[in-house]
């Protein structure tokens, strides 16, 4: 039986290989600007489709897309091709399927609020500790309500409600301040300007379409474009690839030590995952990173220094593939050792020397051996794609997307009855049942006053013209002249003067 391999490139006619079983075990791809780095994935994604497993990639500068034609013979291809022993190289394309979040270069890519949660929702808004628990508040009180928050405007909804109603929620879900709830209305508006209003929202992405083989049993490769994303929103960038790996160890089932990854994901400019991200969050992706591999996902991240990535999930990544290094600064002699540092030793020479001679195309790499450990570092020549090297021209690009598999799935958004039409359907029968109530103690007031004017006919009583002139006396008792005139009066009644 052949043990399935991916060809990464040869060091003294030597071809250097990894073992598709140790490919969940995780990668590194780093290196300067200009030295290689995007081809170097591309190898990587055409020799995973190869062994019929799927592939997720970010394409920052949308050159990844040429993995989806058939590349062209070149005079520096035929060069390096003579350098490598490839016997089955082949100028062929990829199948694949293009994503998009905030533009139309792909499939639309959208999730729920939900989804997302309150834990990387907090460091999308870049929200403090105070702010972080008013969003956990959010989400509680929306399970407890049950009211779905599908996008921005339910969750714009659910925190005016909460400011509104505060004193009544104090009791249950703590004190809830105006000016935090104010803070984060404020981050939502910056959030929705950088296009994430696009981002948030049904129907949302279902992990299955990322884990496709076509007839032919190659794995499918799905390209993310994120070449406006990453300059318009790094945030939501980030977000996207650390929701979708906390979906997939969510969701995917044990798998144990599979011969070949289930799936495939490449994160590049993985900086943007872990900057300014706090220290709840980064225990977090550590967790999932260390803890995916047994649902058969392998994650590879691509940066320009190893150093971007924290220690504890740098310890994790098996594959080391490093692309040249510049040493301009004092900084940059201690990047350069600390690397050279990383890689099991090979006495043929000094890496610290050569990762800063390395050509453009050429890479240290160290794989894992069958039994997990980390093999010498080699300087290899890296294997010419057989794909195109570069970008799609539009109308290629607009015909593949027509005939793809997918149709027009996402195409559509949804807007089902979500917390923003629960709220508002409240407030409207808050408003009818006030409305009610005004009507109702108007109308107990016009009855009250109708009462006493009724009761204050009723009781009166016809008087005698003798009573009359008696009460009419009595009200002039106060002056000398009435008293005069009564006594004159009751004089001639009583028979006195």
């Amino acid at each position: 039986m052949t043990i399935p391999v991916l060809n990464l490139g040869a060091s003294q006619g030597k071809l250097i290989q990894q073992l598709g079983k140790m490919s969940n075990r995780h990668g590194l791809i780093a290196g300067a600007t200009g030295t290689g780095k995007t081809v170097t994935l591309q190898v990587l994604a055409e020799g995973f489709s190869k062994l019929g497993v799927p592939v997720f990639a970010a394409d920052i500068k949308g050159d990844l897309s040429g993995l989806a034609t058939t590349g062209k013979s070149h005079p520096k291809i035929d060069e390096r091709l003579a350098q490598i022993p490839l016997p089955d190289y082949k100028l062929q394309p990829c199948p694949a399927l293009f994503w998009s979040i905030d533009n139309d270069q792909g499939h639309p890519v959208r999730t729920t609020i939900s989804e997302m949660g309150p834990l990387l929702l907090a460091n999308l808004l870049e929200l403090n500790e105070t702010q972080s628990g008013i969003l956990y508040a959010a989400f509680e009180i929306a399970d407890d309500e049950g009211m779905l928050l599908l996008d921005l405007k339910d969750l714009r909804s659910l925190l005016l409600w909460m400011g509104e109603n505060a004193a009544d929620l104090r009791n249950e879900y703590g004190n809830i301040a105006s000016a935090s709830v104010g803070a984060i209305q404020r981050r939502l508006l910056v959030l929705e300007e950088q296009g994430a209003e696009e981002f948030f929202g049904e129907p949302a992405l279902q992990l299955n379409d990322l884990m496709h083989c076509d007839f032919s049993g190659r794995g499918v490769i799905s390209l993310l474009d994120a070449s406006t994303l990453i300059h318009r929103s790094p945030k939501v960038y980030a977000a996207f690839l650390l929701w979708l790996l906390a979906e997939l160890f969510e969701q995917l089932p044990e798998v144990g030590d599979p011969d070949l990854p289930k799936l495939v994901l490449f994160f590049d400019e993985a900086h943007l995952l872990f900057n300014d991200a706090p220290k709840s969050l980064l225990n977090k992706i550590e967790q999932v990173v260390r803890l995916i591999r047994s649902k058969g996902v392998g994650v590879f991240f691509i940066t320009q220094s190893p150093l971007d990535i924290p220690e504890d999930i740098l310890g994790q990544l098996g594959l080391k593939i490093q692309h040249a290094l510049r040493a301009f600064t004092a900084k940059d002699r201690k990047t350069v050792k600390a690397v050279a540092d990383s890689f099991r030793a090979n006495p043929a020479f000094d890496t610290k020397d050569i990762v800063t001679q390395l050509g453009i195309g050429e890479a240290l790499i160290s794989v894992l051996d069958e039994k997990g450990a980390p093999t010498p570092v080699e300087r290899v020549l890296i294997s010419p794609p057989e794909s195109q090297i570069g970008p799609l021209d539009p109308n290629t690009r607009q015909t593949l997307m027509q005939r793809s598999p997918i149709g027009n799935r996402y195409n559509q958004s949804v807007d089902r009855e979500s917390a923003y039409e629960l709220l508002k359907k409240k407030a409207e029968e808050t408003a009818k049942e006030q409305q009610a109530e005004q009507t109702r103690l108007k109308a107990e007031k016009e009855q009250q006053k109708l009462d006493r004017s009724q009761r204050k006919s009723s009781g009166r009583k016809r008087q005698t013209a003798t009573e009359a002139m008696i009460k009419s006396a009595a009200r002039s008792i106060g002056s000398q002249l009435g008293r005069q005139i009564i006594r004159g009066i009751l004089g001639s009644f009583f028979g006195k003067r």
